[in-house]
């Protein structure tokens, strides 16, 4: 697997016209050589691939990226790779630009001295966006984690309970599932909470004619799952059923609409555009959907601001349009789709019609 990816990594090189690339961001890093640990550079050339790391990862280094030599710098990162450079002829050395410290990028450009140093920005994300079959398998455990979470969690949501303890349990409760940790902290947000998109679990008891927004995703071997239900404490008022009721539906099209060949902003429009119709264009600020994988927010971005990039088959991405009322509280439904040529199969498997409790 990992030498598919280096061979993508490598034609991307031949057009940059470099000789080699630096990769540190862990995401990236992980990706191209399977290596978990938390420090190691990846050298790669056109005919060469190393894995710089120190003594405590060399073992785990040699086990999880065999198709990397694995090198322990004698002294700095910076000199080791001042030697390589000179040994390869690496005169063009692309480098994320985006990750890398200013403290690191003068260390390097001091080694290397004359040597071009070139940013490749957003290229290994690029290859990152579409999941080859290893990787969808490991995202689909990780949303079927969140699919068991969630079932297991709705008898304990009820009048009285901190939506803290709510995620306390979700956060057992997927790691007892196999989950390796959080894709994110998990939002629980209810009654007027609710209206923040981001209202991560707070010591508020949730209480009986309260909508309860549940945001949450595990990460399985190193990929992550991203879901959203809300949920009705008691009986819905006639504003709260409304509202979900046009949630859910601008939900639906969006997965309906997902397919290869339509773009980011087009994509978004459905599901902005439903909810305009119905008077509440200035209740939905955020963008109806992102790219999933090693990193909760990947690309591709579905928003208003433009982005026509067409989604392609082996892309990943969230449908989660949401309505918030200040003082009020929110809806937001969302679920997991892998683009496929004529459409998309969703990976989030939770029942999305409004369930009351």
């Amino acid at each position: 697997m990992a030498n598919t990816r280096l061979e993508k990594v490598r034609a991307a090189l031949a057009e940059r016209n470099l000789d080699a690339v630096l990769v540190y961001k862990p995401e990236n890093r992980a990706y191209l050589s399977g290596f978990t640990g938390t420090a190691g550079w990846l050298l790669i050339t056109p005919a060469k691939a190393w894995l710089i790391t120190d003594f405590r990862y060399a073992e785990q280094a040699a086990t999880q990226a065999p198709a990397f030599e694995v090198i322990k710098p004698e002294s700095t990162v910076a000199a080791l790779l001042a030697t390589l450079c000179e040994q390869h002829q690496i005169n063009r050395l692309g480098i994320e630009g985006d990750y890398v410290t200013v403290d690191d990028y003068s260390a390097y450009e001091q080694a290397l001295g004359e040597r071009d140093l070139v940013s490749i920005a957003g290229t290994i994300e690029t290859l990152r966006m579409i999941k080859d079959e290893a990787e969808l398998t490991l995202m689909r455990r990780a949303a079927a984690i969140a699919d068991e979470t969630f079932s297991h969690i709705l008898s304990y949501i009820k009048p009285g309970v901190a939506e803290r303890d709510i995620a306390v349990e979700m956060e057992y409760k997927m790691k007892k599932l196999g989950a390796e940790g959080l894709a994110f902290d998990i939002i629980i947000a209810s009654g007027v909470r609710s209206a923040m998109p981001h209202g991560v679990a707070s010591d508020k008891q949730i209480a009986a004619g309260e909508l309860v927004t549940l945001d949450f995703g595990a990460i399985y071997q190193g990929y992550c799952s991203d879901m959203t239900r809300t949920v009705m404490v008691g009986e819905p008022s006639a504003q709260q059923r409304e509202i979900y009721a046009i949630v859910l539906e601008a939900e639906k099209r969006g997965v309906a609409a997902t397919r290869a060949g339509i773009n980011g902003k087009e994509l978004d429009e459905v599901c902005r555009g439903y909810i305009r119709e119905h008077g509440y264009a200035e209740a939905f600020g955020h963008s109806t959907g992102h790219g999933v994988g090693r990193y909760i927010h990947e690309g591709p971005k579905l928003s208003v601001r433009g982005e026509t990039d067409l989604l392609k088959p082996g892309m990943v991405v969230t449908i989660e349009p949401g309505i918030y009322l200040s003082g009020w509280g929110g809806v937001r439904i969302e679920d997991m789709v892998l683009v496929q040529e004529n459409g998309c199969e969703s990976f989030s498997k939770s029942p999305r019609e409004l369930k009351i409790l």
